[in-house]
């Protein structure tokens, strides 16, 4: 921060300080004390009428002019500052309607996984359905598989047998 910048700083903390100041009760009860002395030193014979009016005016009239500058520069701070604010405020308020745009995305969003996971589900539920439907197929075809298992093993016994008892006929014919 350079010199200019330091001292633009001091003087607009010191016009917020003598603003402040003015205003408060302190400053009342000083100034009445102030006008009170200023009126009692003629009667007391120390300064004349005219030159305590002249002397009174001429303060009064500074602190008036002054007064009136740090005033305004309290003014053109506080606008400054809220301009600031209104600038800030025009921030938040674009930064909420984005948040509020980005929940109805997420609203959409949101919606729309429900019904991918509703279509899921159903595929889920016919797989399972397809699944089991496939299992008892399997079953069925297992004990059909099963059972003509069996009956080419009793047919095959059979026809075992039947070879052996041949074979005792073909041997009894040649006796």
């Amino acid at each position: 921060m350079d010199i200019r910048e330091r001292q633009k700083k001091i003087m607009e903390k010191g016009a917020a300080n003598v603003t402040k100041w003015i205003g408060s009760t302190s400053s009342v009860v000083l100034h009445t004390i102030l006008f009170v002395i200023s009126f009692t030193l003629p009667y007391l014979g120390l300064v004349t009428f005219e030159r305590m009016l002249l002397f009174l005016t001429t303060i009064v009239s500074l602190e008036a002019i002054y007064l009136s500058i740090f005033i305004q520069m309290s003014i053109n701070m506080s606008n400054q500052n809220i301009e600031i604010m209104q600038e800030d405020i025009e921030e938040i308020s674009e930064d909420i309607e984005e948040i509020g745009e980005d929940i109805d995305e997420l609203g959409e969003d949101i919606e729309e996984i429900s019904e991918d996971i509703e279509e899921i589900q159903k595929d889920v539920d016919e797989i399972q359905e397809d699944v089991v439907e496939i299992q008892e197929e399997t079953t069925e075809e297992q004990e059909s598989d099963k059972k003509e298992s069996e009956i080419l093993l009793s047919i095959q016994a059979t026809l075992v047998h039947l070879q052996r008892e041949i074979e005792q006929l073909k041997n009894s014919n040649k006796q």
